[in-house]
């Protein structure tokens, strides 16, 4: 269970602070309830050069949509959306070139690449409404980290897993809609603080949900009640059976970023992978968006630097607001003494690698099934799940796959995480805590303060000024006075002598 995985982390190896931190996030006692829906299988291809020629074929879609749909994109956002499949992927770089209109274009790029705008007749008009209507929700509280910038990365991630594996030949075209549309709402008017701080403040959001997956249930119900409003109702025009379908999928993919139920998501699908049970298709689906919801550790190091600025000051502003309300300030939430490079060094080597690798080896088997379906694949494969072979290897936490599987499947978050992990080691052992222009609150304070060096300075040197002037003005009265004493003096002798 989640006690006996925390159980592993050693206080001399991870800080306390950083244990409880893992312990509050990525663990809770209660689970929730799965989504229960009726699955409709799409005919799958057997072999990975199939899957190549679907690629291929959707790009040829997908540019020639382009042509039709009237909706237009910038030059220099069309430049930097040929690297949409890299795991690595800039998203600051499209939010700076598209004027803060990241998640719009990321929307609107993937559902004509998947051809989903035409497959599921989705009005233009109302897309856009809805690609608006969420950059706005995402900017409602202004959050340096939860905000429409992370939303298009999330969303661009777990394109690239899918695409980048061929899973796309697996799953069915309204699942894969399920889990991008799901990618984009899934912190849809995020507050800028955990569940806990909900919890612990009895905030309206958490006495409505009952203190369950209190900003997982807030992001699915605010977008369906969004879309209540039929001007940007992308839904529309789906069948009601495929509306259903896809909102159970949805419910199902959000609720399942909720972080408390990390472990317990992670050892349901090594399970299924190390015994002969089946794996739910969306299980798998939201395995992948949670996945690329911590992803940001395992991409490049510019990348994850600056995710990691942004969070922890996000994390500070929850702090700061704790300390005003006198409530205990949260692990890695106090701005003067959170150890920013072990708490990634712990938040790597405990939730993101172990993470990764279990979604690596889930999409390897799925791959490996698909090239042997021949032999692999029984006669209870035409029902939404895959039937896996039992593991002749112990589990461990860097594979669940057995000897008979390869792997197929590209892994480039492998070299960032190694890369990464050292870089914050380094930090660690030079005394450099927390990133560069970690808190902005922490940098306005130094400029009030140099600013105050510098007044008192001024203030100093005019107040010594009239002081010196001053003393000046004394020093020329007093020679005054003192030759007008004489003066007086001088002339009294005088008059005193004429008289005698």
């Amino acid at each position: 269970d989640d006690g006996e995985i925390l159980s592993r982390v050693e206080t001399n190896v991870v800080p306390a602070e950083v244990r409880d931190w893992l312990a509050m996030t990525f663990s809770r006692a209660s689970s929730s309830c799965p989504v229960k829906k009726v699955h409709k299988e799409k005919p799958k291809f057997r072999s990975v050069a199939n899957a190549i020629r679907a690629g291929i074929m959707v790009d040829k879609i997908y540019r020639r949509i382009c042509c039709s749909t009237g909706f237009k994109v910038p030059t220099k956002v069309a430049a930097h959306m040929k690297d949409i499949n890299e795991w690595s992927f800039d998203v600051f770089k499209l939010n700076e070139v598209s004027e803060g209109h990241a998640l719009k274009f990321i929307g609107h790029e993937l559902l004509q690449r998947y051809d989903f705008i035409n497959k599921f007749k989705i009005n233009l008009q109302k897309l856009d409404h809805f690609l608006t209507r969420l950059e706005q929700g995402y900017s409602k509280y202004h959050n340096p980290y939860h905000n429409l910038i992370h939303a298009a990365d999330v969303t661009q991630t777990a394109h690239h897993v899918i695409h980048s594996s061929g899973l796309t030949t697996w799953f069915s075209d309204l699942e894969v809609f399920s889990a991008i549309v799901a990618s984009l709402i899934h912190d849809f008017e995020h507050t800028g603080t955990t569940n806990t701080f909900h919890i612990n403040t009895s905030s309206d959001t958490a006495l409505l949900y009952n203190d369950k997956a209190v900003l997982e249930n807030h992001h699915l119900s605010s977008t369906f009640r969004m879309m209540k409003d039929d001007e940007v109702n992308l839904l529309s025009n789906l069948k009601k059976d495929d509306y259903r379908e896809l909102r159970a999928n949805m419910i199902e993919i959000v609720l399942s970023t909720d972080m408390s139920l990390h472990f317990q998501q992670i050892k349901t699908v090594k399970h299924s992978l190390n015994v002969q049970e089946t794996i739910d298709k969306t299980k798998a689906l939201s395995l992948i968006v949670h996945c690329s919801d911590i992803s940001h550790p395992a991409k490049d190091w510019e990348l994850h630097h600056k995710w990691t600025e942004l969070l922890m000051e996000e994390f500070f502003r929850q702090g700061d607001q704790e300390e005003q309300l006198s409530l205990p300030v949260s692990p890695l939430c106090d701005r003067r003494n959170t150890l920013v490079a072990e708490s990634q060094i712990g938040f790597i080597d405990f939730i993101v690698d172990p993470s990764l690798q279990v979604l690596g080896d889930m999409a390897d088997r799925f791959v490996y099934l698909m090239n042997h379906s021949d032999r692999n694949v029984s006669s209870t494969s035409a029902c939404n799940s895959v039937s896996t072979q039992p593991s002749t290897t112990s589990s461990t936490p860097q594979s669940v796959l057995n000897f008979e599987t390869t792997r197929t499947t590209t892994r480039a978050w492998e070299a960032c995480l190694v890369i990464n992990k050292q870089k914050w080691k380094e930090r660690s052992a030079n005394g450099l805590f927390a990133p560069t222009a970690c808190s902005f609150q922490f940098h306005r304070s130094i400029t009030f303060n140099v600013c105050l060096l510098l007044f008192n300075l001024f203030l100093t040197k005019v107040l010594t000024f009239v002081l010196f002037n001053l003393i000046a003005c004394l020093h020329q009265f007093y020679c005054l006075f003192t030759l007008a004493l004489l003066f007086v003096s001088y002339t009294w002798f005088y008059l005193e002598l004429l008289n005698f």
